[in-house]
């Protein structure tokens, strides 16, 4: 089993339940305060491998989702900046084991990575449906029947 560092918000859901699964895994999990990290462009740059850089945001973040901040609009350089001013901007969380790094929690890559039940969707992909199950305050609320 893997030694994890985990860069998550102490007040997501989500980010809580993905620390319980990895756990649930049999993996050491060292749990680090995203924005409490004292982030430069050179500690943030590497967690983003080379994906483009409009995936290197939370969709969900409150900039992102009032059209404030568009990170399709955003070079390398801009993106980072606005990432360190507010780290909600950050897709998260950041996980790292074995100097590997990544942003946020795709349980198919953790799988073939260090070992974690596949669900065969990511968080991502059920939030563009709507399914997500990760309990997020944000999600909309569904009438009882």
């Amino acid at each position: 089993m893997a030694e994890v560092t985990f860069y998550g918000l102490a007040d997501c859901p989500a980010n809580a339940k993905q620390i319980r699964q990895l756990a649930a895994a049999g993996h050491t999990v060292a749990v680090r305060d995203l924005a409490a990290e004292s982030w430069t462009r050179e500690t943030l740059r590497p967690w983003f491998g080379d994906r483009p850089v409009e995936e290197w945001f939370n969709r969900r973040a409150p900039a992102v989702k009032s059209g404030a901040v568009d990170p399709a609009a955003l070079d390398e350089a801009a993106a980072l900046d606005a990432m360190i001013a507010d780290p909600t901007l950050i897709r998260r969380p950041l996980i790292g084991a074995g100097g590997r790094r990544e942003a946020g929690f795709d349980p198919n890559l953790l799988n073939a990575w260090i070992g974690l039940a596949p669900t065969g969707e990511s968080c991502d992909d059920k939030h563009a449906r709507g399914v997500c199950d990760h309990g997020h305050h944000h999600m909309p609320s569904r009438p009882a029947a």
